[in-house]
């Protein structure tokens, strides 16, 4: 059996074929049922929550377990802790164990990148990273992996951060830097990727220009917005799964109040991976918008390339 870490998945799991790996999945025929949520109730603070997250194809069988720990903060403990099991799925043999934190960061960008493989402009040349967490640098090195960025500007609230993680990126030929001012970032971007928890909008439409791609990440309740209504009524909109539609803010919010309907929502990942459904951009002047949540088809194919990887 093998144990993969962190360390060893950054070095078997690089974005270009990750994100290939991702498009085959997703025109395959990989079962991914509902994730389980279970509250863990927390006698004095708030309470956890358990995440099971199961897949599998022909070959393989897994799930990830991940638990979100409000109160590990007080600890100086991270808050999500992760693993994934791979198994036979003949057998139901163990055949790895794999960090689940590393793999849903690197997951989670590469489907961000496959979106832009599709919606995106061929020409697209300069990237504006919103939020400065764990996503930020997987985000950077998929998108760079998928189109011929020159610039990346990265954006937080706290402006050192991100003159940190600018600081920490090591892209030979591109430029990396922090901004203070997010609307003249934002207008100056070919791909705009949001990886925030932001509850009102920090992206808005009015400051969007022609032909921009929109990536969103970080929202994941309904509760939450990265983009206000302008921005996805000025734009062609994809999501990852349904489960964007039913979950996300960005997306259930304004279908709620009529803002939008669900015709509105052009296609997901099966659909363009597959080929299937409108053209995806008429002009190249189109703003396109993707929301993504996440699946456990992507978790699962992130852990088959990483383990046939280090098998050899």
């Amino acid at each position: 059996m093998h144990f993969l870490e962190a360390q060893a998945l950054s070095q078997v799991l690089d974005y270009a074929a990750l994100v290939d790996a991702l498009e085959v999945a997703f025109r395959g025929k990989t079962a991914a049922p509902p994730r389980h949520h279970h509250t863990v109730p927390v006698a004095e603070g708030r309470d956890a929550t358990l995440l099971l997250m199961p897949a599998w194809d022909a070959t393989y069988l897994g799930i990830k377990t991940a638990t979100v720990m409000p109160e590990n903060g007080a600890l100086d403990l991270p808050g999500v802790n992760a693993n994934y099991q791979l198994l036979d799925r003949h057998t139901g043999a163990m055949l790895a164990v794999i960090d689940g934190v590393e793999l849903t960061a690197r997951r989670t960008a590469a489907a961000s990148a496959l979106a832009s493989r599709y919606l995106s402009r061929p020409e697209a040349s300069r990237l504006l990273v919103v939020g400065t967490g764990t996503l930020a640098p997987h985000l950077i090195g998929a998108h760079t992996s998928q189109r011929e960025i020159t610039h990346v500007q990265i954006w937080g609230r706290r402006p050192e951060r991100a003159a940190s993680v600018a600081e920490g990126m090591d892209l030979p030929g591109i430029s990396v830097e922090g901004v203070a001012d997010l609307r003249s970032a934002v207008a100056d971007a070919d791909i705009i990727s949001c990886a925030t928890l932001s509850i009102d909008p920090i992206i808005h439409g009015d400051w969007m220009q022609p032909g921009q791609h929109l990536d969103l990440v970080g929202g994941f309740t309904p509760q939450m917005r990265e983009a206000d209504d302008d921005a996805i009524l000025k734009a062609r909109v994809f999501v990852d799964t349904d489960d964007a539609v039913q979950s996300a803010g960005d997306i259930c919010d304004p279908l709620k109040r009529g803002v939008i309907s669900k015709a509105n929502i052009l296609g997901n990942l099966f659909t363009l991976a597959r080929g299937e459904g409108p053209v995806v951009r008429q002009m190249g002047d189109e703003i396109t918008f993707f929301k993504s949540v996440g699946t456990a088809i992507e978790d699962l194919a992130g852990a088959v390339l990483a383990y046939e990887r280090a098998r050899g």
